[in-house]
């Protein structure tokens, strides 16, 4: 997106890929319809970006979600609204908008370098790398940075940059999985049966924060959108206390007293599985993961038994390993960086994307950022370039 920004300002721009082609994420991210933005209102979708979100967010006001739409469409992928306000290319895949990408990249004169990796940043803007053809330097009149976050490394992104960066002297916050699974220490019978079993329609909270929407429970923890948006306070009370507790509605659609209702009218002699299947709605896995949390001893009565499905605790530990994760926190503090997405202790040398220091859950946050990010820093690079601070030729 940079690229494309700066040639579109008549730049002359090079792209210097480490990988031997680019788009590599974009096209995995393609394998689950690519989900590029959301619709909810701007303000809502601000705030997904907490706590950096005051970092962010002239960044992507000025290139918010319908921008992104239209820019999509400008490449011949028109887009749909799916059903959870997640925005889509209509034919669902990434490779046909990567292609006319790469097609108008190449008509504004963009020349891609594959297979470049980055070795070095000299104080005088000088670039070091390593290439097929042997170490190689240059020296850009201004320089991006988008060398993403740790959590594909198959794919390029593994967090090599860091020791690059702090032996420059710049600030790196540790880098730490986002949108990721938890531990949770299931029983033989649960982890064995279940494993892979969806929760549906399921709320979620821990503290302050709650969300709503699905999960997967796996041999050894669980996983999936509802975890995924509530990551960053699992994440740090696990940090801080070893553990975190989720606290789980099983059936969010009804109130408790509407519950009990449903629980009391039973039969007699009917089973707690029965009622629980009948009367509550619950599947096998949420009734296996309801008992789970309660220890096998769930009361009888109506009204106490609606109760624990409305708040069944459940104990997460550890995050799974970054390199399983689908994105990646921490990363270049913004504190490194002026509003131009310049890093303050080395003119002409900016940073967006995934690398800052910045998460979001699943649901098109994450590209728009990125996007939007991409943007605004080659938006600084022209400023920056053209208001005469760069004195270096060529």
């Amino acid at each position: 997106m940079a690229a494309e920004t700066l040639a579109g300002a008549g730049c002359a721009v090079t792209v210097y890929e480490r990988m031997p082609s680019v788009g590599r994420k974009l096209l995995i991210a393609g394998r689950g319809g690519l989900n590029l933005t959301h619709t909810e209102p701007l303000p809502a979708f601000l705030a997904r970006y907490h706590p950096a979100q005051a970092a962010l967010t002239a960044a992507i006001e000025a290139y918010p979600p319908d921008a992104l739409r239209a820019w999509c469409e400008g490449l011949g992928q028109p887009t749909f609204v799916g059903s959870s306000g997640r925005v889509f290319p209509r034919v669902f895949k990434a490779s046909p908008l990567l292609r006319a990408w790469l097609a108008r990249l190449s008509e504004r004169g963009v020349a891609i370098r594959t297979r470049h990796r980055l070795t070095g940043l000299g104080g005088d803007g000088t670039l070091a790398f390593d290439t097929p053809e042997g170490a190689q330097e240059i020296r850009p009149r201004a320089t991006l940075l988008a060398l993403g976050g740790a959590s594909w490394p198959r794919l390029g992104s593994d967090g090599a940059w860091v020791p690059l960066l702090e032996g420059a002297g710049l600030a790196v916050a540790p880098l730490k999985p986002a949108n990721v699974g938890f531990g949770v220490a299931w029983s033989a019978h649960v982890a064995e049966r279940f494993a892979g079993a969806p929760l549906k329609r399921i709320a979620a909270r821990i503290g302050a924060a709650s969300a709503r929407g699905e999960a997967v429970v796996t041999a050894g923890g669980i996983e999936g959108g509802v975890i995924y948006a509530l990551g960053r306070p699992i994440r740090e009370a696990v940090e801080r206390e070893g553990s975190a507790t989720l606290v789980l509605d099983l059936r969010p659609d009804l109130d408790a007293g509407v519950l009990t209702k449903k629980l009391g009218r039973t039969r007699p002699g009917e089973s707690l599985s029965t009622r629980l299947r009948k009367a509550a709605g619950l599947d096998g896995v949420a009734a296996a993961l309801l008992r789970e949390a309660h220890a096998n001893a769930l009361p009888g009565d109506a009204e106490k038994l609606a109760a624990v499905i409305k708040a069944a605790p459940l104990r997460l530990t550890a995050p799974a390993p970054i390199a399983r994760a689908i994105s990646t926190a921490g990363g270049l503090r913004f504190d490194e960086l002026d509003p131009r997405f310049m890093l303050r202790a080395r003119p002409g040398l900016f940073a967006a994307g995934e690398m800052l220091d910045w998460e979001a859950p699943t649901g098109g946050y994450l590209l728009q950022a990125a996007f939007a990010s991409g943007r605004a820093a080659a938006l600084g690079m022209i400023d920056w370039l053209g208001s005469g601070t760069d004195r270096r030729p060529g």
